[in-house]
């Protein structure tokens, strides 16, 4: 299997975990009506589980320290991946449903490109642009179709929607320049680690005083462990391998796969419009691949 084919089933992989991560926030901080934890505490704490995961993780492997190139890329991710996106997600969750969060969060592939154009120097053909915005069309209008009129207006969650795919995107970025030389595992979890002294004693600080629902508890210990950790191991790596210009675009599944996950957590329901939406949108990513310019390997690839 070539390098570019590794790098999308990883990528596929990452999007996959990362998809549950709506519906996962949602049961996390409830709703205004029924409040769980709230988006302050989702925040730090899912960042702090993941943080000592890493820690041993980094221990056991005796990993060494980052140098002093590798300390912003690894800031960029920190700020963007597991502060940015996380809290401003959480917030705009407690008001607005996981399907409505779809209409902003399926914007994130052209910001991933975006950024990795601007911070990794990549480029595409036109075609690549071409089909990355049809896709994204694709998908916003299913979502705005499946939200109703009230998805037409904009409220300031989306405001915090539109500000979270921006902080993802360029965390995406960050953590794809370094993990050649690093390795992802690495990566992800040097940013969880960095995050430490300010996630510790802010979860302390943010502990629920009232009680919570088990549901919300397993939805926090979802996107702890995987949503913030285990997901990025395929993530940062499938970037790397296949190119960011690429892999960001298997991104637009991303908001399909959180609507099936829905159905279980959240009660929702799928309908053919559905999977007829998703398969246009799976054509539009393979085309849009075969119009992108392979990137310049970092480095070469870590053992």
């Amino acid at each position: 299997m070539s390098p570019a084919t590794r790098g999308l089933w990883l990528g596929l992989l990452g999007v996959t975990a990362f998809a549950l991560t709506l519906p996962a926030t949602r049961l996390a901080t409830g709703t205004v009506d029924a409040p769980q934890f709230t988006p302050w505490f989702v925040t730090w704490a899912r960042c702090a589980l993941a943080g000592l995961l890493s820690l041993a993780y980094l221990l056991a492997t005796r990993s060494p320290v980052p140098t002093p190139a590798q300390r912003k890329p690894l800031l960029l991710s920190l700020l963007g991946n597991a502060i940015g996106y996380p809290l401003l997600l959480a917030w705009a969750l407690r008001h607005v449903t996981a399907a409505h969060a779809a209409v902003i969060t399926a914007l994130l592939p052209l910001a991933t490109a975006a950024a990795a154009a601007w911070l990794m120097h990549q480029r595409a053909r036109l075609g690549f642009w071409a089909f990355s915005l049809l896709g994204s069309a694709l998908v916003v209008a299913y979502s705005l179709l499946r939200a109703g009129p009230q998805g037409l207006s904009l409220a300031w969650a989306d405001v915090l929607l539109v500000g979270a795919v921006a902080c993802a995107a360029v965390g995406y970025v960050g953590g794809a320049q370094v993990t050649p030389a690093m390795g992802a595992e690495r990566v992800i979890s040097w940013v969880c680690v960095l995050a430490l002294p300010l996630t510790l004693p802010a979860t302390w600080l943010t502990w629920p005083s009232h009680s919570v629902a088990p549901s919300a508890w397993l939805a926090l210990a979802y996107v702890g462990t995987v949503s913030m950790w285990a997901g990025f191991f395929a993530w940062f790596r499938g970037l790397a391998l296949g190119g960011a210009l690429r892999v960001s675009q298997l991104q637009l599944l991303q908001p399909f796969i959180s609507i099936v996950a829905a159905v279980p957590l959240l009660g929702e329901s799928i309908d053919a419009f559905t999977l007829l939406f998703a398969a246009a949108v799976a054509a539009t990513v393979m085309a849009g691949r075969r119009q992108a310019i392979p990137p310049t390997p970092l480095s070469k690839e870590p053992a």
